[in-house]
């Protein structure tokens, strides 16, 4: 990782990039606020101004990126209604996502689970940001499509399989367009869903 400061006219923004990139490289407790600042290019001062701890910095990376991955998956989706179809569009762009970005998927592969995400930033961020994914989930359970699981055991189910699934095509890379792989990487998840 160069050393050279990220030059933005957004402070703020600044220092969540340089975030990512310490806290996906050095980890969270090895990364200290100053060096966040430093590879900003802010006074710590100002680091502290937008965020009180590191802590709030880290729940506000999480927040921003899901938010960013939630927005990239329905944008431009055009769902048919069909519950398995509409999963898969999903699950689908959520790989190519992943595999589009690297640096924000380490992200999530390294903090998701991480006890370093309050439980409550957890919640939040699949309970607003992914709603759209608890609608579907709570369409295909009246439909009886999928299974009548509790939601919250159900979201965290779905998670682990993107979680393991990307991790697959992150240590894969030559695989992230194999279509057999793709649609294996669906079917999986869709059987530990359905009714």
């Amino acid at each position: 990782m160069s050393s050279t400061p990220i030059v933005r006219t957004d402070k703020k923004q600044a220092i969540l990039d340089s975030a990512l990139q310490l806290f996906v490289n050095k980890g969270f407790n090895a990364t200290s606020t100053a060096s966040i600042a430093k590879a900003a290019g802010v006074a710590t001062g100002t680091l502290f101004h937008h965020f009180p701890t590191k802590k709030d910095i880290m729940s506000q990376l999480f927040l921003s990126i899901k938010q960013e991955f939630a927005t990239n998956m329905v944008s431009n989706t055009q769902f048919s209604g069909d519950i398995e179809q509409d999963a898969n569009t999903l699950w689908q762009k959520a790989i190519d996502w992943a595999i589009a970005q690297p640096l924000k998927q380490l992200f999530f592969l390294q903090y998701s689970m991480s006890a370093d995400i309050d439980a409550d930033v957890r919640k939040q961020a699949m309970n607003s940001i992914l709603g759209f994914v608890v609608e579907l989930i709570n369409r295909g359970k009246q439909q009886q499509i999928i299974a009548d699981f509790p939601n919250a055991l159900l979201l965290e189910n779905c998670h682990g399989q993107y979680l393991a699934a990307i991790r697959f095509f992150t240590d894969n890379p030559h695989l992230g367009d194999d279509e057999i792989h793709r649609s294996a990487s669906f079917k999986l998840f869709w059987q530990a869903m359905k009714a």
